[in-house]
Protein backbone atom coordinates (compact mmCIF):
# COMPACT_ATOMS: atom_id res chain seq x y z
CA UNK A 1 0.00 0.00 0.00
CA UNK A 2 0.90 3.27 -0.62
CA UNK A 3 1.34 5.84 2.14
CA UNK A 4 -1.22 8.29 2.72
CA UNK A 5 -1.74 11.21 5.13
CA UNK A 6 -5.20 12.69 6.11
CA UNK A 7 -7.34 15.15 7.53
CA UNK A 8 -10.60 15.36 8.08
CA UNK A 9 -13.63 18.16 9.33
CA UNK A 10 -17.16 18.11 9.84
CA UNK A 11 -19.34 20.76 10.92
CA UNK A 12 -22.84 21.89 11.34
CA UNK A 13 -22.64 24.97 9.77
CA UNK A 14 -24.61 28.35 10.63
CA UNK A 15 -28.40 26.86 9.34
CA UNK A 16 -28.69 23.84 10.23
CA UNK A 17 -29.37 22.52 13.84
CA UNK A 18 -28.13 19.48 13.60
CA UNK A 19 -24.80 17.60 11.55
CA UNK A 20 -26.61 15.13 9.21
CA UNK A 21 -22.90 14.44 7.62
CA UNK A 22 -20.75 11.43 8.48
CA UNK A 23 -17.21 10.45 7.67
CA UNK A 24 -14.96 7.41 8.79
CA UNK A 25 -10.85 7.42 8.07
CA UNK A 26 -9.26 4.00 8.34
CA UNK A 27 -6.42 4.03 10.05
CA UNK A 28 -4.61 1.52 8.17
CA UNK A 29 -5.46 3.88 5.11
CA UNK A 30 -7.85 1.04 3.65
CA UNK A 31 -10.46 3.00 2.61
CA UNK A 32 -11.79 6.52 3.34
CA UNK A 33 -15.98 7.48 3.12
CA UNK A 34 -17.84 10.40 3.57
CA UNK A 35 -21.35 10.36 3.32
CA UNK A 36 -23.94 13.20 3.50
CA UNK A 37 -27.94 12.48 5.08
CA UNK A 38 -31.71 13.32 4.12
CA UNK A 39 -34.55 12.93 6.20
CA UNK A 40 -36.56 14.86 8.92
CA UNK A 41 -36.01 14.54 12.47
CA UNK A 42 -31.99 12.69 12.73
CA UNK A 43 -32.95 10.21 9.90
CA UNK A 44 -30.13 11.49 8.03
CA UNK A 45 -27.88 11.83 10.25
CA UNK A 46 -28.94 7.63 11.14
CA UNK A 47 -28.71 7.02 6.91
CA UNK A 48 -25.45 8.57 7.04
CA UNK A 49 -24.25 6.80 9.86
CA UNK A 50 -25.44 3.42 9.07
CA UNK A 51 -23.46 4.11 5.58
CA UNK A 52 -20.14 4.84 7.10
CA UNK A 53 -20.81 1.66 9.72
CA UNK A 54 -22.24 -1.06 6.72
CA UNK A 55 -19.92 -0.40 4.34
CA UNK A 56 -16.57 -0.72 5.85
CA UNK A 57 -17.84 -3.87 7.90
CA UNK A 58 -18.96 -5.01 4.22
CA UNK A 59 -15.33 -4.45 3.02
CA UNK A 60 -13.59 -5.99 5.57
CA UNK A 61 -15.56 -9.10 4.91
CA UNK A 62 -15.09 -9.37 1.43
CA UNK A 63 -11.74 -7.97 0.71
CA UNK A 64 -8.05 -9.10 0.23
CA UNK A 65 -7.20 -5.25 0.79
CA UNK A 66 -3.19 -6.44 -0.30
CA UNK A 67 -3.52 -8.54 -3.49
CA UNK A 68 -7.98 -8.85 -4.84
CA UNK A 69 -7.91 -7.63 -8.25
CA UNK A 70 -9.86 -4.79 -10.03
CA UNK A 71 -12.90 -7.28 -11.23
CA UNK A 72 -13.33 -8.32 -7.31
CA UNK A 73 -12.58 -4.89 -5.68
CA UNK A 74 -15.66 -3.12 -7.52
CA UNK A 75 -17.89 -6.01 -6.97
CA UNK A 76 -17.14 -6.06 -3.40
CA UNK A 77 -17.14 -2.19 -3.31
CA UNK A 78 -21.01 -2.56 -5.00
CA UNK A 79 -21.81 -5.11 -2.64
CA UNK A 80 -20.63 -3.54 0.06
CA UNK A 81 -22.65 -0.34 -0.39
CA UNK A 82 -25.89 -2.57 -1.49
CA UNK A 83 -25.94 -4.01 1.46
CA UNK A 84 -26.08 -0.87 3.08
CA UNK A 85 -28.67 0.88 1.07
CA UNK A 86 -31.26 -2.30 2.12
CA UNK A 87 -30.35 -1.67 5.07
CA UNK A 88 -31.25 1.72 5.15
CA UNK A 89 -34.17 1.14 2.97
CA UNK A 90 -35.27 -1.73 5.33
CA UNK A 91 -35.17 0.53 8.86
CA UNK A 92 -36.72 3.23 6.93
CA UNK A 93 -40.17 0.98 6.43
CA UNK A 94 -40.07 -0.59 10.31
CA UNK A 95 -39.20 3.06 12.00
CA UNK A 96 -41.79 6.37 11.68
CA UNK A 97 -39.01 8.62 12.71
CA UNK A 98 -37.01 7.33 10.12
CA UNK A 99 -39.52 7.14 6.82
CA UNK A 100 -37.82 7.94 3.60
CA UNK A 101 -34.54 8.71 5.18
CA UNK A 102 -31.28 8.14 2.66
CA UNK A 103 -27.45 9.46 2.26
CA UNK A 104 -24.77 9.95 -0.32
CA UNK A 105 -22.12 8.12 -0.17
CA UNK A 106 -18.36 8.64 -1.74
CA UNK A 107 -15.53 6.25 -0.83
CA UNK A 108 -11.44 6.37 -1.60
CA UNK A 109 -10.74 2.38 -1.16
CA UNK A 110 -6.49 1.29 -1.58
CA UNK A 111 -6.16 -2.24 -2.63
CA UNK A 112 -2.29 -2.78 -3.01
CA UNK A 113 -0.84 0.34 -4.84
CA UNK A 114 -4.45 1.04 -6.50
CA UNK A 115 -6.93 3.05 -5.37
CA UNK A 116 -10.85 2.75 -6.37
CA UNK A 117 -12.86 5.86 -6.25
CA UNK A 118 -16.79 6.02 -6.93
CA UNK A 119 -19.87 6.88 -5.11
CA UNK A 120 -23.97 7.60 -5.24
CA UNK A 121 -25.53 11.15 -4.70
CA UNK A 122 -24.13 14.37 -5.30
CA UNK A 123 -20.78 13.89 -2.67
CA UNK A 124 -17.69 14.73 -4.34
CA UNK A 125 -14.32 13.27 -4.54
CA UNK A 126 -11.66 15.24 -6.38
CA UNK A 127 -8.05 14.51 -7.57
CA UNK A 128 -5.57 17.08 -7.42
CA UNK A 129 -2.45 16.30 -9.86
CA UNK A 130 0.62 18.27 -11.20
CA UNK A 131 -1.97 21.07 -11.03
CA UNK A 132 -4.45 20.07 -12.44
CA UNK A 133 -7.90 19.81 -10.52
CA UNK A 134 -10.40 16.57 -12.11
CA UNK A 135 -13.49 15.58 -10.20
CA UNK A 136 -13.66 11.73 -10.43
CA UNK A 137 -17.36 11.18 -9.22
CA UNK A 138 -20.39 12.11 -11.27
CA UNK A 139 -23.27 14.27 -9.26
CA UNK A 140 -26.29 11.73 -9.75
CA UNK A 141 -28.26 15.32 -9.58
CA UNK A 142 -31.19 16.09 -11.63
CA UNK A 143 -29.33 19.14 -12.78
CA UNK A 144 -26.22 16.77 -13.71
CA UNK A 145 -28.01 15.11 -15.86
CA UNK A 146 -29.80 17.94 -18.00
CA UNK A 147 -26.45 19.46 -18.08
CA UNK A 148 -25.22 15.93 -19.68
CA UNK A 149 -28.07 15.75 -21.89
CA UNK A 150 -27.21 19.64 -23.03
CA UNK A 151 -30.33 20.60 -22.18
CA UNK A 152 -28.65 23.44 -20.08
CA UNK A 153 -25.79 24.94 -19.72
CA UNK A 154 -22.96 24.72 -16.89
CA UNK A 155 -23.61 28.01 -16.14
CA UNK A 156 -27.05 27.66 -16.11
CA UNK A 157 -26.63 24.64 -13.71
CA UNK A 158 -24.74 26.55 -11.02
CA UNK A 159 -28.10 28.05 -9.96
CA UNK A 160 -30.05 25.25 -11.35
CA UNK A 161 -33.81 24.69 -8.72
CA UNK A 162 -32.78 20.61 -9.72
CA UNK A 163 -29.35 21.36 -8.15
CA UNK A 164 -30.27 19.34 -5.24
CA UNK A 165 -32.52 16.98 -6.31
CA UNK A 166 -31.19 13.79 -6.42
CA UNK A 167 -32.15 10.60 -8.90
CA UNK A 168 -29.55 8.43 -6.93
CA UNK A 169 -28.84 7.54 -3.56
CA UNK A 170 -28.74 4.94 -0.97
CA UNK A 171 -32.08 4.27 0.84
CA UNK A 172 -33.99 3.77 -2.81
CA UNK A 173 -33.92 0.92 -5.35
CA UNK A 174 -32.09 3.04 -7.54
CA UNK A 175 -29.31 3.44 -4.77
CA UNK A 176 -28.35 0.06 -5.52
CA UNK A 177 -27.58 0.15 -9.09
CA UNK A 178 -23.62 0.57 -8.45
CA UNK A 179 -20.96 3.02 -7.32
CA UNK A 180 -19.19 3.58 -10.69
CA UNK A 181 -16.02 2.83 -8.94
CA UNK A 182 -13.13 3.74 -11.14
CA UNK A 183 -9.16 2.59 -10.46
CA UNK A 184 -6.87 5.22 -9.96
CA UNK A 185 -2.85 4.52 -9.94
CA UNK A 186 -1.88 7.10 -7.69
CA UNK A 187 1.31 9.05 -7.56
CA UNK A 188 3.56 10.92 -4.73
CA UNK A 189 2.21 14.31 -4.39
CA UNK A 190 -1.68 13.33 -5.31
CA UNK A 191 -4.05 14.82 -2.96
CA UNK A 192 -7.75 14.19 -3.23
CA UNK A 193 -10.68 15.44 -1.36
CA UNK A 194 -13.89 14.17 -0.36
CA UNK A 195 -16.09 16.34 0.06
CA UNK A 196 -20.33 16.69 1.25
CA UNK A 197 -21.96 19.40 -0.84
CA UNK A 198 -22.26 21.61 1.89
CA UNK A 199 -18.33 22.52 0.38
CA UNK A 200 -19.09 22.29 -3.39
CA UNK A 201 -22.59 25.06 -1.80
CA UNK A 202 -19.67 27.76 -0.41
CA UNK A 203 -17.00 27.31 -2.88
CA UNK A 204 -16.22 26.14 -6.57
CA UNK A 205 -13.59 24.47 -7.83
CA UNK A 206 -10.95 26.94 -8.41
CA UNK A 207 -10.90 27.77 -4.72
CA UNK A 208 -10.89 24.15 -4.16
CA UNK A 209 -7.90 24.43 -5.88
CA UNK A 210 -6.39 26.69 -4.51
CA UNK A 211 -7.40 25.62 -0.80
CA UNK A 212 -5.99 21.89 -1.74
CA UNK A 213 -2.73 23.80 -2.32
CA UNK A 214 -2.45 25.86 0.42
CA UNK A 215 -0.52 23.69 2.70
CA UNK A 216 1.61 20.01 3.32
CA UNK A 217 -0.90 19.68 6.29
CA UNK A 218 -3.56 17.75 5.19
CA UNK A 219 -5.80 18.61 8.69
CA UNK A 220 -4.83 21.96 7.54
CA UNK A 221 -5.84 21.97 4.11
CA UNK A 222 -9.45 20.47 5.35
CA UNK A 223 -9.47 23.30 8.01
CA UNK A 224 -9.12 25.73 5.42
CA UNK A 225 -11.88 23.72 2.86
CA UNK A 226 -14.58 23.66 5.35
CA UNK A 227 -13.54 27.53 6.68
CA UNK A 228 -13.96 28.28 2.85
CA UNK A 229 -17.06 26.65 1.95
CA UNK A 230 -18.98 28.43 5.37
CA UNK A 231 -17.27 31.88 4.39
CA UNK A 232 -18.76 31.09 0.78
CA UNK A 233 -22.02 31.30 2.06
CA UNK A 234 -22.54 27.44 2.44
CA UNK A 235 -25.96 26.50 3.90
CA UNK A 236 -25.50 22.86 4.60
CA UNK A 237 -23.47 21.03 6.50
CA UNK A 238 -19.88 21.10 5.84
CA UNK A 239 -17.62 17.89 5.69
CA UNK A 240 -13.94 16.88 4.42
CA UNK A 241 -11.18 14.30 4.07
CA UNK A 242 -8.44 15.10 2.45
CA UNK A 243 -5.76 12.78 1.47
CA UNK A 244 -2.14 13.31 0.58
CA UNK A 245 -0.05 10.74 -1.15
CA UNK A 246 3.63 10.26 -0.29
Amino acid sequence: MVSIRTGQVSITGNFRENNEDNLVVDQASRYFIVADGMGGQNAGEKASQMAVELIPQQLEARLDFDSAKAASVVESIDAAVEYANAEIMALSELDPSARNMGTTVVFVVQVGDRLYVGGVGDSRVYQLRNGQLIQQTTDHSLTQALLDAGTITAEEAENHRYRNVLYRYLGTRDGATGTDAQEIHPKSGDRYLLCTDGVTDGIDDETVQELLMSSDDPSEVARAIVDGALEGGSRDNISCVVLIVD
